[in-house]
């Protein structure tokens, strides 16, 4: 069987693990790419030998330039996402596109609408659930270990920890951490606990230490390009918020760039009827023996490990573009978060509640 032929459309920081995932599976040739800086594009191509003849600085023009690539990694800005994405699903290319989807629930329902016309997987870049923890995680409450898991608390927290380049633009990112770091831990936990349909949420946002480029002791974050009137910082740095589920489970989940705290942190935490867990970072579970509470650590490393993490996340989308295999990461949940990230960001501009339709 011929290699499958993969491009990649934004050559920036992200993209570099796609690459690598791509460069490692024997099954691939990472055939073209695209970016709108002709440096960025030129540096990637020369590390993992792409033809010069295609590097594009233009989606459309390499689609119909390239009309033998059968799959797309979609690694540019969030508000390039649906753009691309549905230019290369209506080319006929298989899509796996970064997390958050879209900037807006009607992009995101554009994108699956796209992928369902054309006959293409379009896979969300949730790569949390390729994680080591998550096997584990999931290992345990699918052998009953949890019961009916009816709350769950997950934090995404950095003191200082504005990513810098454009994520501090809203015109790009489409918001602050919450769409940044949150969907990680909102889409895991929602997928542990079975993928229930979320009803309503309640949330608030802050705009109140920017991205903290004032601090001597770290080096300073630069949050967008320059602007004539200084860097553009106007996405929030903290976000609160709570989950309701259609089955009665609720998730309370916090994200910051920047927040006055002793240090950077990343929990997961999940409360059912039989035991629960915390993930902070190894795993420790708690529940009762012979009438006594007990609270367990495994020998085995439970951590989250960044090696092969993104490689599980390109094997998979490889084999299911290549044998048809279902998706773990199809395009509806990419639907789902959107839905929870436009209702947070709008409850925390109206003060109220914000119910979910379908």
């Amino acid at each position: 069987m011929d290699k499958l032929k993969v491009a990649v459309i934004g050559n920036g920081g992200i993209s570099g693990v796609h690459l690598r995932g791509y460069s490692l599976n024997p099954d691939v040739e990472i055939y073209a790419l695209c970016d709108i800086n002709e440096e960025r594009l030129n540096r990637r191509g020369d590390e993992y030998h792409v033809d010069p003849a295609r590097r594009f600085t233009d989606v459309n023009e390499m689609l119909s330039a390239c009309p033998e690539i059968e799959a797309v990694s979609v690694c540019t800005w969030n508000a390039a996402h649906a753009q691309c994405a549905i230019a290369a699903l209506n080319a006929g290319k298989h899509v796996l596109c970064e997390k958050p989807m879209a900037m807006t629930v009607e992009e995101a329902e554009a994108m699956q609408a796209a992928a369902e016309k054309n006959n293409r997987l379009l896979m969300i870049g949730f790569v949390r659930r390729f994680g080591n923890d998550c096997a584990i995680m999931k290992d345990f409450i699918d052998n009953g270990y949890f019961g009916d898991i009816y709350y769950a608390k997950a934090t995404y927290l950095r003191r200082k920890g504005c990513p810098g380049g454009w994520f501090g633009d809203k015109a790009r990112s489409g918001g602050g951490p919450l769409i940044d770091l949150g969907v990680h831990v909102i889409d895991l936990t929602r997928y542990l606990m079975g993928k229930p349909k979320p009803v309503s949420v309640y949330g608030a946002t802050f705009h109140k230490l920017g991205d903290r480029r004032n601090i001597k002791s770290e080096r300073g974050y630069v949050s967008a390009t320059e602007e004539k009137d200084g860097p553009v910082f106007n996405v929030e740095d903290l976000a609160s918020a709570m989950i309701r589920y259609d089955n009665g489970a609720v998730l309370q989940v916090e994200a910051s760039f920047s927040l006055n705290m002793e240090k950077d942190t990343g929990t997961i935490e999940l409360f059912g009827d039989k035991g629960g867990l915390r993930l902070d970072p190894e795993l420790t579970y708690f529940g009762e023996m012979d009438g006594y509470m007990t609270n367990v650590t495994l020998a085995a490393k439970t951590a989250l490990s960044f090696d092969g993490l993104f490689e599980n996340e390109i094997n998979h989308f490889v084999e299911c573009v290549r044998t048809g295999k279902p998706c773990r990461n199809p395009a509806q949940d990419g639907v789902t978060l959107m839905k929870i990230l436009t209702g947070i960001y709008k409850s925390a501009e109206t003060g109220h509640e914000v119910l979910i339709n379908d």
